[in-house]
């Protein structure tokens, strides 16, 4: 009778995919309707003129033009001129 456990992988050997969070289009690139601009975790960017903020706090564009970030307030904000 073996006096060993089975050789299996560690308890602790389990990590999560990335979830690709970040900006994807940077501040002056041209952008069209629907692009996502940034993937985030709660609001660390707000959106303005021309974005808006999906459920799972994604910003993304409603209107052709280009990306501009500003900071009002402490607030870094996301907008399409």
């Amino acid at each position: 009778m073996a006096h060993k456990k089975g050789g299996g992988a560690t308890k602790k050997n389990r990590d999560s995919a990335g979830k690709r969070l970040g900006v994807k289009i940077f501040g002056g690139q041209k952008i069209k309707p629907g692009n996502i601009i940034i993937r985030q975790r709660g609001t660390s960017f707000y959106s303005g003129d021309g974005t808006m903020l999906g459920k799972d706090h994604t910003i993304f564009a409603v209107k052709e033009g280009i990306v501009k970030f500003r900071k009002n307030q402490g607030k870094r904000i996301v907008y399409v001129v």
